[in-house]
């Protein structure tokens, strides 16, 4: 029998700590998945494994004591639509860092936020302050920094990134939309299906096993990173609506910046040292602004009926 489904929570904060760590571990699917693919494995391949270990962990832990009824679902499609856009999101990624640098792809991923805001009105029917929208804007002029799209360097693979920014943004979406109707289990239960499901087929058929130890670390942390970032992501959308989490996104370029020149010695140039900076304060003001409202605003448990009818206003399941 499934467990209870824990209801929505005013717990800005709270969700906020949340987001940083996930985007920390976030970190660690890209980079796995990179030095997965300079080793020779396919992108779709990588794909196949971040999901199928993703589903292989998760049914182990749920399935002993929830059984069958953790698929029990109050939206299938929902459900199956946000599977599919995290699957869209991670396959346009792992094709992307196969050309460009880590800093690069997570400048990229950072235009998601602008995205989500522009989303949750009409999807959720949530209220973005016009000084909210004005730090996203700035942090966005930072990524474009980054890219330079119109520069010499510029690289076609960038569309890659974009596609898998706008299908992320998709997903956080359905993910807030579902928070506190369909438990966190549920939901990866569901991510970790359809992202296996799809992939197996043109996995299967040109499998290539890792050659070194190190690839075959990378090929097991890709799946546990990605069960755990999103778990933990899941979660924190219960205490705080889609577009207060997704500016934190922006912290990712520290992590991402660390990765690529430790581990695969490609420093970062002059130009992330001016954009990510903007990026970076963009989120710090998003923070302090939702600690002075923590400061006025009680915390507050929101009954699941409200969620739902909140969560559906202006939108379809």
């Amino acid at each position: 029998m499934a467990r209870p489904i824990a209801p929505l929570e005013e717990r800005r904060l709270l969700a906020i700590a949340l987001a940083l760590v996930t985007f920390a571990v976030f970190t660690v699917i890209d980079s796995s998945a990179k030095w997965l693919v300079e080793a020779g494995i396919p992108a779709h391949q990588v794909t196949f494994q971040r999901y199928a270990i993703h589903l292989l962990l998760i049914s182990a832990f749920v399935f002993p004591s929830q059984g069958f009824g953790v698929l029990r679902t109050v939206s299938l499609p929902t459900e199956l639509l946000r599977a599919a856009g995290l699957l869209a999101t991670t396959m346009f990624n792992f094709l992307a860092v196969q050309f460009l640098p880590l800093t690069v792809t997570g400048a990229v991923a950072f235009s998601m936020p602008l995205l989500v805001c522009a989303l949750s009105g009409p999807m959720l029917g949530e209220k973005v302050g016009p000084r909210r929208w004005a730090a996203i804007l700035v942090g966005f002029v930072g990524v474009m920094i980054v890219i330079r799209p119109g520069g010499t360097d510029f690289n076609w693979a960038v569309i890659l990134s974009l596609l898998s920014a706008a299908a992320a943004s998709f997903y956080f979406i359905l993910t807030r939309k579902l928070a506190g109707r369909d438990s966190a289990s549920t939901m990866q239960i569901y991510t970790g299906i359809v992202g296996t499901i799809a992939v197996a087929p043109f996995a299967l058929a040109s499998w290539i096993w890792p050659s070194d130890p190190y690839t075959w670390i990378a090929f097991f942390l890709v799946g546990i990173a990605g069960l755990t970032g999103h778990f933990i992501y899941t979660i924190a959308h219960r205490f705080a609506p889609a577009s207060v989490l997704a500016p934190f996104a922006y912290t990712q370029i520290i992590w991402m910046t660390l990765s690529s020149w430790l581990i695969f010695s490609d420093p970062p140039d002059v130009w992330l040292f001016i954009g990510a900076p903007i990026v970076i304060a963009s989120g710090l003001y998003i923070w302090l602004r939702e600690r002075q409202l923590a400061k006025t605003t009680p915390t507050a448990v929101v009954p699941e009926a409200t969620t739902v009818d909140a969560s559906d206003k202006g939108t379809r399941s």
